[in-house]
């Protein structure tokens, strides 16, 4: 037998399958056949009636980034004529606008910029609270970056952010948890180990969070399945990721240049990675770099959630790729597939 039907025979029965298994399915197994496994977990987990999906919107409260991470397009200078701070009166019409259209939560994330202070962020926090949505914010390099600013240990940080209202961590910054990787595209953010400490600081003080990877550009095959299997040991030991949310690097004028990944490389990720996550609740597709009709055959393919309508979207738009999908469309889309839509909150209440 080999090592691909042995994973296979485990799947079936329910149980979590090995790295190398998980290498022999990801680099062998034809792709239909990888992705029917992928839906039966998805099925096991969350049946095959639905698809949930969100309504927020993704507030970027500054450009300006002292990372100046080699695949972004998106971070400017300090100085720079298109950097910016976002003021509150902006923010409040944003988030305002962001009720209006049936949303939950606003997605509040930015770059690492030193000029900004814990109680600005507070303030923040305390707007859009105070405004009706819940906060799904800060991802772990921030988080680290805030530690260091201020010299505050990364659970002190979280319980001032938690204290001013933030609701849930989302899982940015991962891009492949490898250190030889980071050390070369994003040396000035934080590395693999601060960025699983802060995930499991939040979930020790009971915050959601999610997880990501972005792929596609300078990592190997082990290099993704290493980082699938730290989620998975990290969520072993908490339950706190509500979801995984995988996606191809995304080429800018000035980023990192690589032959850009196909669909079928995307949905052979997507569908290892629901795979190996069995313990991980929801796979989340990503049209916003894919596209609205591979989100719908990546719900065959694991996915289980459509991701957000995002109202505004700023950091994969600046590298030049760029789809709007409202509401009403996802559901069509959704339907078309075999699903029914429903309405999810940051934590993954259902609601509509």
């Amino acid at each position: 037998m080999s090592l691909s039907d042995y994973a296979i025979g485990k799947i079936k029965n329910n149980e979590p399958i090995g790295f190398d298994e998980a290498m022999a399915l990801y680099k062998d197994t034809d792709l239909l056949a990888l992705g029917q496994l992928a839906h039966l977990i998805r099925t096991r987990l969350n049946g095959d009636s639905h698809v949930t999906f969100a309504i927020d919107r993704n507030i970027n409260y500054t450009n300006i980034c002292i990372s100046q991470c080699k695949f972004c397009a998106f971070f400017r200078d300090k100085g720079h004529k298109e950097a910016y701070v976002m003021d509150n009166v902006t923010l409040e019409q944003k988030v305002i606008e962001t009720k209006e259209l049936g949303g939950t939560h606003i997605l509040f994330q930015g770059g690492l910029n030193p000029d900004l202070d814990l109680e600005w962020h507070k303030e923040k926090i305390r707007i859009i609270r105070s405004l009706g949505l819940n906060v799904h914010g800060y991802s772990p390099p921030e988080i680290i970056f805030f530690s260091k600013s201020w010299d505050m240990p990364v659970p002190k940080v979280l319980e001032e952010l938690v204290d001013a209202g933030l609701s849930s961590i989302p899982g940015g910054g991962a891009e492949i948890l490898s250190d030889r990787v980071r050390e070369k595209v994003s040396p000035k953010k934080a590395n693999t180990e601060q960025w699983l400490l802060v995930m499991k600081s939040a979930h020790m003080l009971g915050l959601k969070t999610t997880a990501t990877m972005m792929f596609g550009h300078i990592e190997t095959a082990m290099e993704r399945l290493e980082h699938l299997f730290l989620i998975r040991e990290l969520q072993e030991q908490t339950g706190g990721f509500t979801s995984f949310i995988p996606w191809t690097y995304q080429m800018g004028e000035h980023t990192i240049q690589v032959e850009k990944e196909g669909t079928n490389s995307y949905l052979r990720m997507l569908a290892i990675s629901r795979i190996v996550l069995n313990n991980v609740p929801h796979i989340q597709a990503s049209w916003v770099t894919q596209g609205p009709h591979v989100a719908q055959v990546a719900l065959h393919f694991g996915a289980d959630d459509f991701g957000s309508s995002m109202i505004e979207e700023n950091v994969v738009s600046a590298a030049g790729t760029s789809f709007l999908l409202p509401p009403e469309e996802i559901i069509a889309l959704a339907k078309e597939a075999g699903f029914e839509a429903r309405q999810r909150d940051n934590v993954y209440n259902i609601i509509g």
